[in-house]
């Protein structure tokens, strides 16, 4: 009898892992097919973009860092676990809100969510906390961070200037945009230092994680993983400024290319690995966690089966409402005709720099000039989605004023219009003003998070699914002075926006 015992009691846990772990790859299969798109669309922005290139790297880490803890889950028992529905719950209302809004970050995130919360509702909380880690380190599968482009461009222009006073070069700074004697350089989307940063931020949780037991030290690294890096990409701009102004610009292009990809930033992770070598407490051979601790007691027990068919249901619910919303009514824009604006003559082409907004995937874009009287030249453009989809969003990163990479760069806001929102935009010393304004539902707005609002719940309860954006720009006449006046006196002329906006995309005007 004491022999026989253990023998059985470990028949019994393997047997309750094979059936929990079979019930989990159905599901997480389940789940992958279902929403085969987005999981299609994460692959393809890890092998598509720079940014997220090291994605590639973390299924496999993922499925190491579970290995290394297959001795201590082991001895714990999986059981189903009615609140973990909780998460894949979360995770299928996280999803839907993105596939209404057209937020790819949400839907790529309530996907994620879904597999972890499939995990902890089928294997239970005991090892759900014994994976905690794993668990936790699959969000950064998540293609996100870009967002703060347009921050770390600030960041890295202002510690730039701070340099650049420092060693006594004369400098302004208007937005991104640096001159010196030597040039004009521009803190550009590239060289923000955001790839290096989501990368880093990574690779900082992975190491706090293997190397350090104490919470002070894991903490303490992990700012160092995010600030050090910061502080480098402006001291690597900054470098390549001030070469330019002991060299020339096509020596200081030529060091800045070098610099950037092959050595600067690898030196900035041997300097900061090598710095939280000696204060590693981890030892190679310690658990990871510890069983008992976990799983003190037999755990309770809910049917694994009724669990599953809940989740599944759960995953499934969005899918089909999102899917039967988007089988509506959906209205074809008509050619549009630019509007004859009293006292404004359209132009074959306005004076000054070239200047398009980018609204990719747009069913309609058209740029008109016009000219008043006084002489003052205004740009109008009207963009009109149909239907916003994945790739094809009238709000996001890279829609709007100014193209990605392109030749005009934002430097700042101005006091919004009515029902709109204005940027400053310049490109080489040329500095413009274009007043924006968003027509979803049956609101008229200069807010992003608005349109992105009015989007899902349009998608969600049904309504119009078009959005036209309307842009009115003028570059400034001379540097200090605003073009606003010739702006606003433009958009009195027009009238009101929201029935310009309607008849262009083909609807009886609200």
């Amino acid at each position: 009898m004491t022999i026989a015992l253990p023998i059985r009691v470990q028949a019994v846990a393997e047997g309750g892992w094979r059936t929990h772990l079979v019930a989990l790859g159905l599901l997480a299969g389940g789940i992958l097919l279902l929403i085969a798109r987005d999981a299609a669309d994460m692959v393809r922005i890890w092998i598509d973009s720079s940014t997220f290139n090291h994605c590639m790297l973390l299924p496999p880490i993922i499925g190491w860092l579970v290995w290394q803890r297959l001795p201590e889950l082991r001895q714990l028992t999986p059981v189903a676990w009615m609140p973990g529905l909780l998460i894949v719950g979360a995770g299928a209302a996280g999803w839907m809100l993105g596939e209404a809004g057209g937020v790819a970050l949400a839907r790529h995130a309530g996907l994620v969510l879904m597999l972890q919360g499939a995990v902890v509702a089928l294997l239970g909380p005991a090892v759900a906390r014994g994976l905690l880690f794993p668990l936790a380190f699959a969000f950064f599968l998540v293609p996100a961070g870009e967002e703060f482009v347009p921050l770390m461009q600030r960041v890295t222009a202002e510690i730039c200037m701070w340099l650049l006073a420092i060693v006594g070069v004369p400098a302004h700074i208007e937005g991104v945009f640096i001159s010196t004697p030597t040039g004009y350089f521009e803190v550009a989307e590239a060289c923000a230092g955001v790839k290096f940063l989501i990368a880093m931020i990574a690779l900082g949780a992975l190491v706090a994680n293997l190397c350090f037991r104490s919470w002070k030290r894991r903490i303490t690294f992990l700012i160092a993983a995010v600030v050090i890096p910061i502080l480098a990409n402006g001291v690597r701009a900054f470098a390549t400024i001030y070469v330019a102004h002991l060299t020339d610009v096509e020596a200081a292009s030529g060091f800045d290319h070098v610099v950037y990809g092959w050595v600067f930033f690898a030196i900035v992770i041997a300097l900061i690995l090598g710095a939280g070598w000696h204060f590693f407490d981890r030892g190679i051979d310690d658990p990871w966690f510890d069983p008992a601790a976990l799983q003190p007691v037999p755990p309770g027990r809910s049917p694994l089966k009724p669990v599953a068919a809940v989740a599944a249901a759960l995953v499934l619910a969005p899918v089909a409402w999102t899917a039967a919303i988007a089988a509506g009514n959906e209205v074809t824009p008509p050619p549009l005709v630019l509007p004859d604006v009293a006292g404004w003559e359209k132009q074959v082409r306005g004076a000054g720099r070239a200047w398009a907004p980018h609204f990719a995937g747009a069913d309609v874009l058209r740029v008109g000039h016009y000219r008043d009287a006084a002489g003052r030249d205004i740009d109008l453009a009207i963009a009109i989605f149909a239907r916003q989809e994945e790739g094809r969003e009238i709000v996001g990163f890279g829609q709007g004023a100014v193209a990605p990479e392109g030749a005009w760069a934002w430097i700042g806001a101005g006091p919004a219009p009515q029902n709109g929102r204005l940027e400053r935009i310049a490109s080489h010393g040329t500095v413009r003003e274009v007043a924006i304004f968003y027509r979803v539902g049956d609101t008229l707005t200069g807010s992003p998070l608005a349109v992105k609002w009015e989007t899902m719940k349009a998608r969600l309860l049904g309504g119009p699914q078009r959005a036209v954006a309307i842009l009115v720009s003028a570059e400034a006449p001379a540097e200090g002075i605003s073009p606003r006046p010739a702006i606003d006196d433009f958009l009195r002329a027009t009238g009101p926006l929201a029935p310009l906006a309607d008849r262009a995309a083909g609807l009886p005007e609200g």
